[in-house]
């Protein structure tokens, strides 16, 4: 990810924050071309993330509200490579968009939270591997999933919450760590949570209404990817930055 974090400048007694660095401001880590190619994996990576829109111009017969994205590259389904490719693909820009994002950030918790990035994106590339063998929503008898799916399934999800959790408290330690997509994970981690635990009917015997509440949960991946991505270029040391909760009234992470 590409971190073009903002330097500022003393104006008197008080800190003027500046997005572009100016010069005598706080050292800037990573070089200016890795926090862009960052920020343009990331960005490229929300929209992939979000291939359940190409059902909207490819037959795939699956009805978007009642099934699964993985179900749209299945083994059996006719359009498995086309969606396997987008969903590799995406793996591949989120892992290198976490390889370049954890240089240009010092700090255990961005670390934690640039890995635990990579993690979500190396796992996504194992849940492609690992398919599920029909489409249950469409045959019946299919099963809802298979051992393998649900592992990696599992270990995507808990790398995108660990993700998100991580750089919540680097914006909460008051240090030099803070990440400016820290202060909105706080309200889109609970979001993101709550869509995946309603997508898991089908697991506990209640199906209906899965396919929405997971397309709700991909929508806020893509929106954290995106945050991610700005932040690269509005991330502003604590001591520049104004209290985010003084701005216009503006309410953020307690």
């Amino acid at each position: 990810m590409v971190d073009d974090i903002g330097g500022g400048h003393m104006v008197g007694r008080d800190a003027v924050p500046s997005f572009r660095g100016a010069p005598g401001g706080p050292r800037r880590d990573g070089s200016a071309f890795g926090r862009r190619a960052a920020a343009g994996c990331l960005v490229a990576g929300a929209v992939a993330y979000n291939d359940w829109l190409l059902q909207f111009w490819v037959a795939t017969g699956l009805d978007q509200g009642d099934s699964y994205v993985s179900e749209a590259f299945a083994a059996d389904q006719p359009h498995r490579v086309l969606f396997s490719a987008v969903e590799v693909g995406t793996a591949v820009l989120v892992v290198t968009a976490a390889c370049l994002g954890v240089r240009t950030r010092p700090g255990s918790w961005p670390l934690v939270g640039w890995g635990a990035l990579a993690m979500f994106g190396a796992c996504s590339l194992v849940d492609v591997a690992f398919p599920i063998p029909c489409a249950p929503s469409l045959e019946a008898g299919c099963p809802v999933d298979s051992v393998a799916h649900t592992l990696t399934s599992g270990l995507v999800h808990f790398t995108l919450f660990a993700s998100m959790a991580a750089f919540v408290i680097a914006r909460r330690s008051g240090s030099a760590e803070r990440v400016w997509a820290g202060r909105w994970a706080c309200w889109l981690l609970p979001v993101s949570l709550a869509s995946a635990v309603l997508s898991a009917g089908p697991y506990v015997g209640l199906p209906g209404g899965q396919g929405m509440a997971q397309r709700v949960h991909l929508i806020t991946v893509g929106l954290w990817l995106g945050l991610l991505a700005v932040s690269l270029r509005q991330d502003i040391t604590p001591s520049t930055s104004p209290d985010p909760g003084a701005v216009k009234g503006r309410r953020t992470c307690p």
